[in-house]
């Protein structure tokens, strides 16, 4: 099959895209991750906070459903397919899997807690170069990553303190 579409040129180098789809490959395995932890857990929480736990899972994998899209979508925007299998999610990852068996429920809020640190993490690996390329939208995306899974950290947190 011939390519009769242009080169890509958006004013960001082949090399610095490839490196940014890179990134954001990581942050899409990490983010689908999280996404699918967090809606086992609200499927299977149990205990005295069951209506508080299951409305506050159901709002977390909702926001982590609809960036997947948005992540992926700017790997395709530069030029790169994005990964979407659960062996390339394997491989990329580094939030961890579900447990086989579902925790307590406040295990599970501290899981989520190191889960949504280690996606912030993920996304501010990338921020020094998406600037460096000039790449203000994988900015803009990273920036929203970033404080939707930072503030979630802290609301799980504050969840677990006496």
């Amino acid at each position: 099959m011939s390519n009769n579409a242009p080169a890509i040129n958006i004013g960001i180098s082949d090399t610095d895209r490839a490196a940014i789809a890179q990134g954001l490959s990581r942050l899409l395995a990490d983010t689908y991750t999280l996404y699918l932890t967090t809606h086992n857990f609200h499927w299977n929480v149990t205990g005295p906070m069951f209506n508080t736990l299951h409305a506050m899972f159901m709002q977390q994998y909702t926001d982590l459903w609809g960036s997947v899209d948005l992540v992926a979508e700017r790997i395709r925007a530069l030029g790169h397919f994005a990964p979407g299998s659960y062996a390339a999610f394997g491989k990329l990852a580094s939030v961890s899997d579900a447990p086989a068996e579902p925790p307590k429920a406040l295990e599970m809020v501290r899981i989520l807690v190191k889960g949504h640190e280690a996606v912030a993490r993920t996304a501010r690996e990338l921020v020094p170069v998406a600037d460096k390329a000039g790449d203000e939208p994988t900015l803009d995306l990273l920036t929203q990553r970033l404080d939707f899974h930072e503030k979630t950290a802290w609301m799980l947190r504050s969840m677990l303190e006496e």
